[in-house]
């Protein structure tokens, strides 16, 4: 079973899947089974994390660029309704990511945080270039903040800074 898991995936996950259903438990590759049950984990913590990171920094978009034209900002709005929505499914699918949702924030704060200041560059067509130092160095929301489908961002910047 070692090699087929090398030679062909789904053959080895189907034949590991009729060697349990069949209780045929001396023909399972339980090493390889183990490592693909805790990728699984894997996979779905770095979702929640990639999710966690485009809605982040399309909130500080629309906090720090708040003064961009509203065609602008109506796509950052509308990812961040798509990926609060994915954070909240993947929390509702597998609850026990809410204890790693903190964790998450932490993590992916600092890429979001480059990706909106990168995105901030990149404006155009009179509107303001914020300054790097706009964005705040620490994780700025709640986490209720976050998951909240009316919340869009500080309307006041400076209590961010």
């Amino acid at each position: 079973m070692k090699t087929l898991y090398e030679r062909d995936y789904h053959q080895w996950l189907n034949e590991t899947i009729s060697a349990i259903q069949q209780r045929r438990f001396s023909d399972v590759d339980w090493d390889n089974l183990v490592e693909e049950l805790g990728d699984m984990g894997k996979a779905d913590k770095n979702a929640l994390l990639s999710n966690v990171k485009i809605l982040v920094a399309h909130l500080l978009k629309l906090t720090i660029q708040h003064d961009a034209p509203a065609q602008m900002k109506g796509s950052w709005y509308n990812s961040v309704d798509e990926h609060r929505e994915r954070v909240k499914d993947a929390l509702e699918s597998i609850p026990s990511l809410q204890n790693y949702l903190p964790e998450a924030v932490s993590k992916s704060y600092p890429g979001a945080r480059k990706l909106a200041i990168k995105e901030g560059k990149r404006a155009s067509y009179g509107v303001r270039q914020p300054k790097e130092r706009e964005y705040p160095q620490q994780y700025p929301f709640s986490i209720e903040q976050l998951l909240d489908e009316d919340f869009y961002g500080h309307s006041n910047v400076e209590e961010m800074l």
